[in-house]
């Protein structure tokens, strides 16, 4: 064991309780959520800041000590990783995104260039046990609400209104349209809470849709995850709807950002397949960027779970010509989220007292 100082730590670490003079160990298992400290050894120019458990975005320098996690990523316009078969003490990895998940980077998007490249130092222990020396290595699935348990049949009743934002792709303005539906149905009285259902670690998203309003808002990585996939993203996204309607604030509302896209790796289209959360009564938010993708995207709801979306929005609401498009071709609502910000959030709070009416006359029956 050796003893570091801790310059930085990522947020997809905030759940865990890791001391700044930590103990690492040299015997390093190179699987999903193991909490690494690694050296920076290059810095890259366009992810040269790291999202810190408070959800600032620090910058990074080179010599800094930092703390993250391993995990995979698989993004269009960012880097794709996977987490490496082995790892030992001053094997070079990468920094995957922002919020701290490491791994092995495969490829980049030409725009924002080379990753940071970090020199592994250990990992980093724990101690669980009261006055016990015996460290364990961190893991995110230690954190405390990686036991909880996943929504089943019998819950359904419980779970109130979803709205459901996906995209075509990342950087598809779906957080924009999450933060605006949270705050509209915030103003009409609702009770509202937010959740991440897909991506790669990061707090921005979430933290945005609390600043506009959500009571508690919750990701992936809280239940013990740095990123989601077909495999992990509909087990994970059950344990946060049962977390935000059994043991939150008993919202009327719970908003949930996709990230990525419908095709992405990350398990977006499994839970919307996944038979229990298909019956919770959902409002469909779909982001596009272009013409081709509202297209594209109809195509795959109609196709692949018999269902079309309710709003698009994205940049292909940016000007008239779109939102005509959309209206005129797809018959279904078109409203850009910053643009449209009192119609986007009319259409979002008429839809969900719509589901409202007739779950409860459901209910009644």
């Amino acid at each position: 064991m050796k003893r570091v100082t801790i310059d930085k730590r990522g947020s997809v670490t905030a759940q865990l309780s890791i001391a700044t003079q930590a103990l690492l160990s040299e015997k390093i298992q190179a699987q999903r959520g193991e909490i690494i400290a690694a050296k920076v050894l290059e810095r890259s120019q366009r992810y040269g800041h790291l999202e810190d458990i408070y959800g600032r975005q620090v910058e990074i320098h080179v010599g800094d000590v930092v703390v993250g996690a391993l995990g995979q990523r698989h993004a269009l316009h960012g880097h794709g990783g996977v987490i490496p078969e082995t790892l030992e003490v001053g094997d070079t990895i990468h920094m995957l995104n922002l919020g701290g998940v490491m791994g092995i980077c495969k490829t980049s998007n030409p725009m924002v260039g080379p990753p940071t490249v970090l020199e592994v130092l250990g990992s980093v222990l724990t101690f669980p046990v009261i006055d016990s020396r015996e460290g364990v290595p961190a893991n995110l699935n230690m954190s405390e609400m990686s036991s909880t348990p996943a929504l089943q049949e019998q819950h359904i009743k419980d779970v109130p209104i979803l709205v459901i934002i996906s995209g075509t792709c990342m950087n598809a303005g779906k957080t924009l349209a999450a933060s605006a539906a949270v705050r509209a149905l915030k103003k009409s009285g609702m009770g509202v809470d937010a959740a991440k259902f897909t991506g790669v670690a990061a707090r921005k998203d979430v933290l945005s849709m609390l600043d506009c309003g959500a009571t508690k808002a919750m990701t992936f990585v809280d239940v013990g995850l740095p990123s989601t996939s077909a495999d992990s993203a509909p087990h994970s996204a059950k344990q946060l709807l049962y977390a935000l309607s059994h043991q939150g604030t008993n919202p009327d509302v719970i908003v949930v950002e996709m990230g990525d896209g419908l095709l992405g790796a990350y398990g977006v289209m499994e839970i919307l397949k996944d038979p229990i959360i298909a019956q919770i009564p959902t409002l469909h938010v779909c982001c596009a960027s272009d013409p081709v993708g509202s297209f594209g995207a109809m195509a795959l709801f109609a196709n692949e779970l018999k269902k079309r979306p309710d709003i698009f929005s994205g940049p292909v609401t940016d000007n008239h010509i779109g939102c005509q498009q959309i209206r005129e071709q797809l018959h279904t609502k078109a409203f850009n989220a910053i643009i449209h910000t009192e119609e986007f959030g009319a259409a979002v709070v008429e839809g969900v007292k719509e589901l409202q009416k007739l779950k409860h006359q459901k209910e009644e029956v």
